[in-house]
């Protein structure tokens, strides 16, 4: 599986800690940046890695942030694209089996090191409820996507 990611200033380092720690697990991991903590924009980074996903649908995405909120919005302005923003490993879980999440937020300033390791972990390794409902509910949301961005 290809992993996707990308941060700010604010997220930087937890970012350089997510690529160890995928790479060491055999992941194939694609850095949209940032390279440094000098100050920048999460919407760039957040929107590379989101057009990045929605081009390749077995990819996943990872955004960092301070918080992870600004890094979601971004992410998901792109069509085809579920970011979803965790602050514990249930909410990173639930993220992906029943929402179907393609691109995970964190939040550097909010989470520690060893929690959002933990978050990717549970995110990559959750796979997408079988269950109708959590199906239908998913055609939803892309049908309001496919609505409202172009």
């Amino acid at each position: 599986m290809r992993i996707i990611v990308g941060a700010d200033h604010a997220g930087f380092r937890l970012k350089e800690k997510i690529k160890e720690h995928l790479k060491r697990k055999g992941f194939e991991v694609v850095d949209e940046g940032t390279d440094s903590e000098k100050s920048c924009d999460y919407p760039d980074f957040a929107v590379k890695v989101a057009e990045k996903v929605a081009k390749s649908p077995k990819s996943i995405g990872i955004v960092v942030c301070g918080t992870g909120i600004g890094t979601a919005m971004a992410a998901n302005k792109v069509k085809g694209i579920r970011a979803a923003l965790a602050t514990n490993e249930y909410m990173a879980r639930m993220a992906r089996e029943h929402n179907n999440a393609n691109v995970l937020s964190l939040g550097a300033r909010v989470s520690k090191e060893k929690e959002a390791l933990e978050m990717v972990d549970s995110f990559l390794g959750t796979d997408f409820s079988l269950e109708e409902r959590h199906r239908r509910r998913v055609k939803k949301i892309d049908a309001i996507h496919g609505k409202t961005l172009k």
